[in-house]
């Protein structure tokens, strides 16, 4: 008789835990899914995902709004955020006390609105806003690394692309990382490395503005009404996208059973991070550059190819930064390695058999090499990031956690809580689709300067 691999003898161990019958798990969900981890590692992981570089955009964000509104904004998408995710976490441990544990976000669609909603709405948003993020993230990997070598080297002649490709292959060899519990001393090095950028950002800032250089501060907001009612909308499609997470199912399948409270206080973790990191970033960096905040704080704080910080400032700011994007890139490539898994492993043999190595070792690498070569050629990538960021953030992280509430749970049409989250979800609906609209125009706007391999 064949002996049971153990990853199956573990699996059936967890869904027994969770008071259901044992059943059998794709490769995808064992191998890559592990739900081994606890709470602490669950805000590792969230932490990560959501506490980005794209954070020092947020000053640009406020830039197009102005104080009031900006800051308003940024409370909003926080509290919103946060409740949300509660939510999805409610759901998903209701499922789970019910003997159906759901690991991804396409299962959740899936069960709770139909087989339609996770394999041709949810599954296809998901996976081009996570595998855009690894894009997005390659490409800042390589701008950081090009951002220290100009400061060593001021007349270096090294274009973009070739940073992209070096930073490239370092995520050929770190994707190969079997499964996102793995990821988790990584996510805990990742949390304060964000935390130490975000601490240089803002200082920079403090410092900038209080210095003699200090640029003129004028917090009126450019261009013509028409443009600045389109900015406004490009700027919740960037607090959106900085808020947004994407995979918050996936983190919650890393968790040990049994799963109830763990992620509310993941998420405390995650979002006293949050408050501390992009507060502080975008009040001070729009404090000290109004409305010539550009599109990174950390662009600022050069004017004339000359740092108005100490180098070695700078030099630790972004080698803070570029070593976080690499958690990034790993986090977000999990729902694609999830799906290759799933596809092209035998979840019947072990999961390092060669069977399975060979495969997971072709797919990923072919997954980075299309991601990097992407990212080469489209240096201006991050115009069409805030497109997939409207299109995927907001349905994922501001609408679907309270639609999926309201039809799991059913609550009282004549209560607050009903109305509350369909409320939610018809405002956010709308500003997705305006905020599509605007980062379209914004992309029809930037066109004539786009070319392959840029040296931006």
């Amino acid at each position: 008789m064949g002996s049971i691999p153990p990853d199956n003898v573990n699996a059936a161990a967890r869904q027994m835990e969770d008071g259901s019958t044992p059943k059998e798990l794709d490769a995808g969900a064992l191998f890559v899914l592990k739900s081994r981890g606890s709470w602490l590692h669950c805000g590792y992981h969230l932490t990560t995902s959501i506490v980005a570089p794209a954070l020092l955009s947020l000053p640009f964000a406020l830039s197009l709004m102005g104080w009031s509104a900006g800051v308003l904004c940024l409370i909003v998408a926080a509290g919103v955020t946060f409740y949300s995710y509660n939510l999805l976490s409610l759901v998903l441990e209701h499922h789970a006390q019910l003997g159906q544990r759901q690991l991804r976000f396409r299962d959740m669609a899936r069960d709770i609105l139909g087989q339609g909603w996770g394999r041709f709405f949810v599954g296809p948003i998901q996976f081009g806003l996570c595998y855009g993020a690894v894009i997005a993230c390659i490409l800042l990997g390589g701008q950081s690394l090009k951002a220290i070598y100009l400061l060593s080297s001021p007349k270096g002649t090294m274009q973009l692309y070739q940073f992209v490709s070096i930073f490239g292959v370092l995520m050929l060899v770190l994707a190969q990382i079997p499964s996102f519990h793995s990821l988790r001393h990584i996510n805990l090095v990742s949390l304060v490395l964000c935390l130490a950028y975000s601490a240089c950002a803002t200082s920079g800032s403090i410092y900038i503005g209080y210095s003699k250089n200090a640029p003129t501060k004028d917090y009126s907001i450019n261009g013509s009404a028409q443009n600045r009612v389109f900015g406004s909308f490009n700027a919740i499609s960037i607090i959106a996208t900085t808020f947004g997470n994407g995979i918050v199912p996936e983190i919650q399948a890393t968790i040990a059973p049994p799963v109830k409270g763990k992620m509310f206080k993941g998420l405390c973790v995650c979002y006293a991070v949050v408050v501390s990191t992009f507060f502080s970033v975008a009040i001070s960096g729009y404090w000290a550059f109004g409305n010539q905040a550009r599109g990174t704080v950390l662009a600022n704080f050069m004017v004339d190819e000359k740092s108005l910080l100490p180098t070695w400032v700078l030099l630790m700011t972004n080698v803070f930064t570029l070593s976080q994007v690499v958690a990034v890139t790993l986090a977000y490539l999990q729902p694609t390695n999830e799906v290759l898994e799933r596809k092209f492993a035998d979840a019947k043999i072990d999961q390092f058999a060669i069977r399975n190595v060979v495969p997971r070792l072709i797919f990923r690498s072919l997954s980075v090499v299309i991601a990097t070569t992407i990212a080469a050629m489209f240096p201006f990538f991050g115009d069409i990031n805030a497109v997939i960021g409207a299109f995927g953030c907001i349905p994922l992280d501001f609408v679907l956690p309270m639609v999926f509430y309201n039809v799991t749970f059913k609550p009282s049409k004549h209560g607050l809580l009903f109305w509350a989250n369909t409320l939610i979800a018809t405002i956010f609906s709308a500003l997705g689709v305006l905020g599509a609209i605007s980062s379209i125009r914004q992309i029809g706007l930037d066109a004539k300067t786009y070319h392959l391999f840029a040296n931006l």
